[in-house]
């Protein structure tokens, strides 16, 4: 079966080799591997704020599967037919977004597990996940595989997040600064001391729990920030984003 995120996170790694990615947003699997094939570490296709259709996911994990790199996918939502219908296409690494409550977290791990651990309904013969069939064995090893992150990004999560993060079943925990902002009245100041404040304080209870904690930050300087605070991955960018940062600078190259 394929590798997941807590496989990466068992490698030795030094600080000046941190784990880092950037969200696919563009749904487009030319840019997939193009950035499957740029030296990060991992790759998020971003199912929650990207125009991405079940076949597009698939597209896209089926490229990068051709590189070293691994693929990270964020659900819409947490619901177990959405979680369901995206392990099904062979997702091993998934985020749950806007988890602020243990029972929220209870759920997605619930979602992930096969009874009787869980809720997951059982079509691996007719999915990528399981190879259809050609997986021997892949029934009762299926969690052991899957790599579960509950994404804390609200006042409400940072307050509870000890008990988030010690739920049985949640493997990680991805902080994300700018719903914690503007759930916090500082909407678009990611970078507002309280704002960074939070997130540190969730890096640490996290790790304290025993689990890895990642956390979102296009800026460098930002992101090197969280590294240093012991953040264990950090997500420094989007394909979308680089593209469009990229044909502005080259536009206003030619502007009077």
């Amino acid at each position: 079966m394929l590798p997941s995120l807590k496989d990466l996170f068992a490698l030795p790694r030094t600080p000046q080799d941190p784990v880092t990615g950037i969200f696919l947003s563009s749904g487009d699997p030319t840019a997939a591997e193009i950035c499957a094939g740029a030296g990060f570490d991992y790759l998020l296709v971003d199912g929650e704020h990207s125009p991405l259709s079940l076949e597009s996911v698939q597209a896209q994990l089926r490229t990068i599967a051709g590189y070293p790199t691994l693929s990270v996918v964020r659900v819409p939502a947490n619901d177990e037919v959405l979680i369901k219908q995206y392990l099904d296409l062979g997702v091993q690494s998934l985020i749950v977004p806007m988890v602020d409550s243990v029972a929220e977290a209870e759920a997605a791990a619930r979602a992930v597990a096969y009874p009787a651990a869980g809720v997951r309904g059982v079509g691996a013969a007719l999915a990528r996940s399981g190879r259809w069939g050609g997986i021997p064995g892949y029934l009762p090893r299926a969690r052991e595989t899957i790599t579960l992150v509950v994404q804390a990004e609200s006042a409400a999560s940072v307050a509870a997040i000890e008990e988030i993060a010690a739920v049985d079943g949640v493997d990680g925990v991805f902080v994300g600064p700018s719903d914690l902002a503007a759930s916090m009245g500082l909407i678009g100041q990611q970078a507002h001391p309280d704002v960074v404040a939070a997130v540190k304080h969730a890096i640490a209870a996290v790790q304290g729990a025993g689990k890895f904690v990642g956390v979102n930050a296009f800026a460098q300087d930002q992101a090197r920030d969280y590294l240093a605070a012991g953040a264990d991955f950090v997500n420094v960018g989007a394909d979308v984003a680089l593209l469009a940062s990229g044909a502005r600078n080259l536009a206003g190259a030619f502007r009077g």
